[in-house]
């Protein structure tokens, strides 16, 4: 009887070893099924979705920002703008005193007027000139027949003085007259010849132009533009939309041309310059759609914009130092090239960023841009 409770006991612990052993076996077969299905949806899902994503969070907002500069030198009089104040292109940021500006601007015209006089003058002139030349052809041909005359009349002395019909007296009388002739005549034309350099120099001044045409006048007219343009200068105006940034200038101050005053950045043409890993842009074409997130706003509110560039080297191209290779402890380091995304005009107004704040970009590399 003991004999038979033993044995029945070992096939109920056998029978119980086995049901456990194939209940493992179920859950082991389930946990690898599991396991590999996991795995070959996130292989599918990394391949055929996720890898066509790439992002990076080294990226930052930035803008064209707009130096603004004097064009003349001046003293400031007002300053009509603060740092972080929002300006609309044509406003105005810097009045400078005007004082000589003005008077530069009497003088240039002032100029003007009298170059206009001066080339009426000319014309006047070119008329006037024209008369005397007449006189003085004229004064020639008078001249030339005196001389004419006188010729014949000491001919006819000399011929007669053999025969005694002529006294010396009445010959040298000719003969001074032939002389009086000729050096009048040399008179004549040398006034004619100074009377035609005189109206050719005149002519010069007024050829192949007009009153308003004549190069007097219109270096003068050049020079009061010039003025007037000046003067205009002494208002500075806002080139840009944006907000008022590094202000340096303050009221009373004398600023020279070319020195910075203040920036503008344009916020509403903020971009992000994104540095992908240069293993990352194999895919990355122009166009194509970014997700980009700020750490200002956080992920609930999501930027959409487009790559619009690369950039022509790697961020450590440019750098102010940049990295020296060619030495023996050489390590390679991975490269990042900095890649711009213009953003939606419309997000930006709705949530305004300021430049330099860090974003997460994301590109969409499914599109072939």
């Amino acid at each position: 009887m003991t004999t038979l409770n033993t044995e029945t006991l070992q096939k109920a612990d056998a029978a119980l070893d086995f049901a456990a052993k194939q209940k493992r076996k179920r859950r082991l077969a389930i946990l690898a099924t599991t396991v590999l299905s996991i795995g070959t949806g996130y292989f599918g899902y990394d391949h055929f979705y996720a890898s066509k994503f790439i992002s990076t969070d080294n990226a930052y907002t930035a803008a064209e920002t707009a130096q603004v500069t004097p064009a003349i030198a001046g003293i400031v009089r007002d300053v009509r703008v603060t740092d972080t104040g929002y300006v609309h292109k044509g406003d105005v940021l810097v009045v400078l005193d005007d004082v000589d500006a003005r008077l530069a601007l009497a003088q240039a015209e002032a100029e003007l007027g009298r170059a206009q006089r001066r080339v009426r003058s000319y014309v006047a002139n070119d008329a006037s000139l024209a008369a005397q030349l007449a006189a003085r052809a004229s004064d020639e041909k008078r001249a030339q027949a005196d001389l004419d005359r006188a010729v014949i009349d000491l001919e006819r002395r000399e011929n007669l003085a053999d025969s005694g019909s002529v006294s010396g007296d009445e010959l040298t009388k000719a003969r001074n007259a032939w002389q009086s002739a000729t050096a009048a005549l040399a008179q004549a034309r040398s006034n004619y010849t100074a009377a035609i350099g005189a109206r050719d120099a005149n002519a010069a001044l007024i050829e192949d132009s007009t009153e308003d045409s004549n190069p007097e006048v219109t270096l003068a007219r050049a020079r009061r533009d010039q003025a007037r343009v000046n003067l205009e200068r002494t208002v500075i105006r806002a080139p840009v939309d944006g907000v008022v940034a590094k202000r340096s200038v303050q009221v009373g101050q004398q600023i020279q041309p070319g020195t910075p005053v203040l920036a503008i950045v344009p916020v509403a043409e903020v971009h992000v310059d994104a540095n992908f890993k240069e293993g990352q842009l194999e895919r990355v074409r122009i166009g194509q759609p970014v997700e980009v997130v700020s750490d200002v706003y956080g992920d609930s509110v999501t930027y959409h914009g487009i790559v619009v560039g690369l950039s022509g080297g790697t961020g450590s191209t440019f750098a102010a130092i940049p990295a020296q290779n060619a030495t023996g402890n050489w390590i390679k380091v991975v490269q990042r090239v900095p890649v711009r995304i213009r953003l939606d005009s419309a997000e930006l107004m709705a949530k305004p960023l300021q430049v330099g704040l860090s974003m997460e970009a994301t590109i969409d590399t499914r599109s072939k841009g």
